[in-house]
């Protein structure tokens, strides 16, 4: 076998056969010296279980059930043992059983084997197999995605967010990646507590009050969740948020719109910055004075903000991890707000409330993984209505419980007037911050401008 080659075989197809598989990268030098090192040294093994090494990355079969056969045995050999011949006594009876399925090596193979033995070393020659091990799974990932290329049924969204997702499980994460003494993690605790977070560190949701109280705003890595009644104007607080963060922060944002156009969008976003009549504007009868100061506008703030909009009605976590990787990468990404999580697609599950359990907990490790911040909004159910205040609380978020459990931060939007039009509180709504991981709750009351398509500060007028 070739030793330490990536390897493709270039040979032509069969034909009406398709592309022949490629050959596994394999490095047979350093397992054979990594196994004959765990023989005479069974105490590697564990020292190498915690550097993450997996054991399934070694090829050949009977090298891997030889590691095997050592780990069952290596707190059973006695001193002065000649370890290979327990080893051969261990394999003989996997073999017997119908354990194992691939031969037994001879017992004089493994001592010779056991010359291979490169003492302190273990860590380096684990290294080597982990790399070609990598290596194989990229190829027989794009083994994989010739396959799919050349189907009929090719789907460009669904087989390449698949292919791409494949690709980022190609490196095996280890829980070493994430071991760390508390030692080393105090002292930026300290610093922390010293220093208020910088722009860099939040993102401004565009509202003095929430972002006192959210200690500057959405950060990184948090899944924020928005939950309303329909009409109540969450699609409306979440472009006033994105408003916040890319048109006056200009910090990269990406809005997901699975119910309404682009268009739509960009009518609304530009009636809340030029405080233009969206009912005007629908209607083709915006005045001059209006129109100078939207192209003020446009020029001055909105042409060149990084705000980026999907209006896609089909939407997987497949596809939005695919699009999100792509513009963390190339626009540096901070924020995703998706509107809204029922209408996503799920994969199959045994009912509703696991699938968009599953959803939910995607959409927290897609924050986690990226360090970016994910605005989900929610459709609340019917519990508000049967109450007598209306006020809605975080139990009443629609289909799972899942959804309350993996957001950090869960803001309740309310109206009376919704419920009462005659109230006297008419144009205020509140933003009840219903949980909120990392801090206090509380209920912010925010002027709600319909007619210019935005909710505001109440100290801010115009």
């Amino acid at each position: 076998m070739t030793t330490d080659t990536d390897l493709w075989i270039a040979d032509e197809a069969v034909p009406d056969a398709g592309p022949r598989p490629p050959s596994r990268p394999c490095d047979l030098e350093a397992e054979r010296i990594l196994v004959a090192t765990a023989i005479m040294q069974p105490a590697a093994i564990d020292e190498l279980g915690a550097e993450g090494f997996d054991p399934a990355d070694i090829t050949t079969d009977w090298l891997r059930w030889t590691w095997w056969a050592v780990e069952e045995l290596r707190t059973a050999f006695r001193d002065g043992e000649l370890k290979h011949l327990a080893v051969h006594r261990q394999l003989e009876a996997w073999h017997a059983d119908g354990r194992m399925p691939t031969r037994v090596p001879p017992a004089d193979q493994l001592m010779e084997l056991c010359n291979e033995a490169h003492y302190g070393n273990a860590s380096w020659y684990a290294a080597r197999v982990t790399k070609k091990a990598v290596a194989a799974r990229v190829v027989a990932l794009g083994y994989d995605a010739i396959l799919k290329g050349s189907s009929p049924a090719f789907d460009e969204d669904a087989d390449v967010a698949a292919i791409q997702a494949d690709l980022d499980g190609a490196v095996r994460p280890t829980d070493e990646e994430n071991l760390a003494p508390i030692g080393e993690l105090i002292g930026d605790s300290l610093v922390r507590a010293v220093t208020p977070p910088s722009a860099a560190d939040c993102i401004p949701t565009g509202f003095i009050d929430i972002d006192s109280l959210l200690c500057g705003g959405f950060t990184p890595g948090q899944m924020v969740v928005i939950g309303a009644r329909p009409a109540m104007g969450k699609s409306t607080i979440a472009q006033d948020f994105a408003r916040g963060a890319a048109l006056k922060a200009k910090i990269p944002t990406l809005i997901e719109s699975l119910e309404m156009s682009s268009g739509d969008l960009s009518d609304r976003i530009l009636c809340a910055e030029a405080r233009i009549p969206l009912h005007h504007l629908r209607q083709g009868i915006v005045c001059d004075s209006d129109v100078a100061r939207a192209a003020a506008r446009v020029q001055d703030t909105i042409a060149d903000a990084p705000l980026y909009i999907n209006d896609g009605a089909l939407l997987s976590l497949a596809t939005l991890r695919a699009r999100v990787r792509n513009l963390v990468r190339t626009k540096g990404l901070r924020l995703v707000i998706i509107d809204y999580l029922q209408l996503m697609q799920v994969g199959r599950a045994d009912n509703r409330q696991q699938a968009v359990a599953d959803l939910s907990r995607g959409l927290k490790l897609l924050a986690k993984d990226f360090n970016i911040t994910v605005v989900v909004l929610c459709q609340l159910n019917r519990g508000p209505e049967q109450r007598t205040e209306k006020k809605p609380q975080v139990s009443d978020l629609r289909e799972s419980g899942a959804i309350e459990q993996d957001a950090d931060i869960v803001i309740l939007l309310h109206r009376e007037d919704a419920y009462e039009k005659e109230s006297p509180r008419a144009g205020e709504a509140d933003l009840i911050v219903g949980k909120h991981r990392n801090g206090p709750t509380g209920t912010i009351t925010v002027a709600f401008q319909g007619h210019f398509a935005r909710f505001r500060d109440m100290a801010v007028t115009g």
